[in-house]
């Protein structure tokens, strides 16, 4: 593989990757506030950052990537106090929706996934440093971040400190010593949930469970922060000072990836404009659509914003139809050195800050070259493009199609399936291919083209070949 280049926020610009211990990666990534279903934004750093573990997992002997649960939020209490509905369900039953909407979009689980309740003891803890080393301040039962006494707050996220006050939206009380001090623990009231703590019973802020979950499980130094871009201000700045400030001369986190923002029809998604959709929505439309989903979210670089269109949508689909179509027609693969050649060159784009726009567009070129030794055509133009002299074996092609594809993603469902994409009305399909056949065979034509033509209008496309008829749907 070529070596693997990053963007880091942090720094402004794309460098060579180099772990702390190359026989061990360590990635975290932000994860969901388990209150509501997850919307298309949502979905975007789940399928980035798996791409990414992927390619991390190909490369490094070991990667322990980290996304955490966010199961204590105000937002979650303030919809269990709407719904009537006990948080633990709340919380319980939302997690499990996300575990499954990530799924049905061809994402693997995390090597870890901490839940912030239970990590109470690591936020207290982390807490009493910051106080002990004079970066924060009991006042009125609340533990609070002093943004003055970290001397480089704000050069994270590049802001200045009137534009860290305005997009922090910080609460005015007269407890603060300084207007952009911002919570570590705050009060609970009987009807909030709370657990017992030096400074009395209380919860604790958004910020401190990133800091307090990655230190648990990451170290106090780590490989790569990941997340959105809207939360490089104010989560990730607060992530920062916080962890800096616990563990004075740790590095924290030495690479920053940010995604883009997902728009939806060229609007930023909202429920008052009415384009605001969940993934369940889109898992709705069909078995499909989980992983065309993906594809669409990785046809665009993950640092550009990403325009979700249902015209697009269908664009994947029919990408992958011809992804599965040739899967279809191809047979055995075959892997050789020829295949491991081909696979690398398809992901060599993304060791470049993960271009996955070019990694598909060299997977299309395997896709185009597979066909040409199946179907026919000329391979050159795509054999040139690889640096090939003369054309491999096609099981050398399938091979470097499915593993490459596998680091996307893409591609890992049995193509029959795919293009018969379901339904309760496959054995009566099959009845009428069969019964099709048997017109075929007592040379009733007639009857044979009736079935067919009975069966497009339906959506049925049959294709004849030396092993059968094989059938899709349109």
């Amino acid at each position: 593989m070529a070596e693997l280049f990053l963007h880091d926020f942090a720094a402004r610009t794309k460098r060579r990757f180099e772990p702390l211990d190359p026989g061990h990666v360590k990635l975290y990534v932000c994860g969901p506030t388990v209150y509501d279903l997850a919307h298309l934004g949502n979905a975007r750093p789940v399928v980035v950052f798996d791409v990414l573990a992927r390619l991390l997992r190909r490369i490094y002997p070991r990667v322990t990537y980290a996304r955490n649960i966010t199961d204590i939020d105000d937002k979650i209490n303030a919809r269990a106090r709407e719904s009537g509905e006990p948080i633990g369900a709340i919380t319980a039953r939302t997690t499990e929706d996300f575990h499954a909407d990530m799924a049905a979009v061809g994402a693997l689980p995390p090597d870890v996934e901490p839940r912030a309740t239970s990590h109470i003891g690591e936020m207290i803890t982390l807490i009493e440093r910051l106080i002990a080393n004079g970066h924060a301040y009991v006042a009125d039962g609340h533990v609070l971040f002093s943004v003055p006494s970290f001397a480089n707050y704000g050069k994270f996220s590049g802001r200045s400190p009137d534009e860290l006050l305005a997009g922090a939206r910080v609460d005015v009380a007269p407890y603060k010593r300084d207007a952009g001090d911002f919570v570590l623990w705050k009060p609970s009231d009987a009807e909030t949930p709370g657990w017992d703590s030096p400074w009395g019973r209380g919860r604790p802020g958004w910020h401190i469970e990133c800091s307090a979950m990655s230190w648990k499980h990451l170290g106090e130094s780590f490989d790569i922060h990941g997340g959105g871009q809207d939360l490089i201000f104010p989560h990730h700045e607060n992530e920062v000072a916080q962890s800096v400030c616990a563990f004075p001369g740790a590095a924290f986190a030495r690479f920053w990836m940010h995604n883009g923002m997902l728009l939806v029809d060229g609007e930023k998604m909202s429920k008052s404009l009415g384009n605001f959709l969940t993934v369940r929505d889109i898992l709705k439309k069909g078995a499909w659509a989980g992983e065309a989903f993906r594809l669409l979210l990785l046809r665009t670089h993950y640092r550009q914003a990403l325009d979700f269109t249902e015209a697009g949508l269908d664009e994947a689909k029919a990408e992958l139809d011809d992804h599965y179509a040739m899967l279809a027609r191809a047979g055995a693969a075959q892997a050789d050195d020829d295949a491991a050649r081909m696979a690398a060159w398809v992901l060599e784009p993304l060791c470049d800050d993960l271009n996955t726009p070019l990694a598909l567009a060299r997977l299309r070129d395997l896709r185009t070259l597979a066909n040409a030794l199946t179907v026919g055509g000329s391979p050159n133009v795509v054999l040139e493009r690889m640096g090939l002299r003369e054309a491999p074996e096609i099981g050398a092609v399938i091979a470097a199609f499915r593993e490459a594809a596998g680091v996307l993603g893409l591609a890992q469902s049995d193509p029959a399936q795919w293009l018969q994409g379901g339904g309760d009305d496959a054995a009566a399909i099959e009845a009428a291919i069969a019964a099709r056949l048997a017109a075929r065979q007592a040379k009733n034509w007639a009857e044979a083209d009736r079935i067919r033509d009975e069966l497009k209008v339906q959506g049925i496309i049959l294709e004849d070949g030396a092993g059968g008829t094989t059938w899709k749907r349109a």
